[in-house]
């Protein structure tokens, strides 16, 4: 099988496709030291996502181990996830900020 999508992270619910993906072809991956594929329900771009597992509306898709955005509408497993079906949650980096103490100036 020819790898022709990378996972970031192990708890990515998708996977990006290095290649082009034609509905109905095998999308495989190496997660660890496993080789891992899914079929393509649709055409995939070049450098576009596809769902490792079914969406329902408002779940969290994760990519690079954070999540990136929620889907608007369900995306079955094999879909292509893209603007159309993706919608950005903004940030609250305050919360995210790690107090230092202690430190020299």
């Amino acid at each position: 099988m020819k790898i022709n999508a990378l996972i970031i992270d192990d708890t990515d619910n998708v996977v990006t496709c290095v290649d082009e993906v034609s509905a109905g072809s095998e999308v495989c991956y190496r997660k660890g030291d496993e080789i891992l594929s899914l079929k393509a329900l649709e055409d995939i771009p070049y450098c576009h996502k596809i769902a490792l597992k079914d969406f329902s509306e408002g779940d969290e898709v994760i990519k690079y181990g954070e999540m990136i955005g929620r889907t608007n509408t369900a995306v079955k497993k094999g879909g292509w996830l893209w603007d159309k079906n993706v919608y950005s949650v903004p940030r609250d980096y305050d919360s995210e900020l790690v107090e230092v103490t202690g430190g020299k100036n």
